[in-house]
């Protein structure tokens, strides 16, 4: 997993690795993307076994959706502890059976890095990182790109529904990527 993710972003990544009590570790790679002027956290850890309900006392230990997590921010302050935060979330399946799926809302009620506005994570598809083929009958590894919001910006999500927020982002301009912007209050 982390060679796909290596290759695609064409430079070696620096690594964290976050352990959570009866989970394998959660690496967490970080990869500067100087093109885009951004640094981009991946998840390597989460994607390990299939993503199962947790009312499924008998889950198949192959077939089954598997995710890892990305996360494209600007550097422009200290991101600290956001590591720590993605981690959180990829270890959610195996922790508390979680299953990642685009649209999902995942929120930690804190902030996810060192004065950070944003508390929680909103799934997205797949983005720039191609899905991971593994041997049949295991289904691909996806990325999902988790994107940082406010408690704000997940109440409405709540409320109104992914879609609805991504579209007040497009109409506000909102660079989701920016770690010092403020949330939107959708309409």
């Amino acid at each position: 997993m982390s060679a796909h993710v290596t290759e695609h972003f064409g430079v070696e990544p620096q690594k964290a690795s976050v352990t959570f009590l009866g989970v394998e570790p959660i690496d967490v790679l970080r990869f500067p993307d100087a093109e885009a002027g951004e640094v981009v956290f991946v998840t390597a850890g989460c994607s390990r076994h299939p993503m199962h309900d947790p009312s499924d006392f008998a889950p198949d230990p192959v077939k089954g959706p598997r995710a890892e997590l990305l996360v494209r921010m600007r550097p422009d302050t200290p991101l600290t502890g956001l590591h720590r935060s993605l981690a959180t979330v990829a270890a959610a399946p195996a922790v508390e059976g979680l299953v990642l799926a685009p649209d999902s809302l995942i929120d930690l009620g804190e902030p996810l890095w060192t004065g950070a506005v944003c508390s929680a994570f909103l799934l997205d598809e797949p983005g720039d990182v191609a899905d991971l083929p593994l041997d049949p009958p295991a289904e691909p590894v996806r990325f999902l790109r988790a994107v940082p919001i406010t408690a704000n910006e997940a109440a409405w999500v709540r409320l109104k529904g992914a879609q609805a927020l991504r579209e007040a982002w497009d109409e506000g301009g909102v660079d989701t990527a920016d770690p010092t912007r403020g949330g939107v209050t959708p309409n």
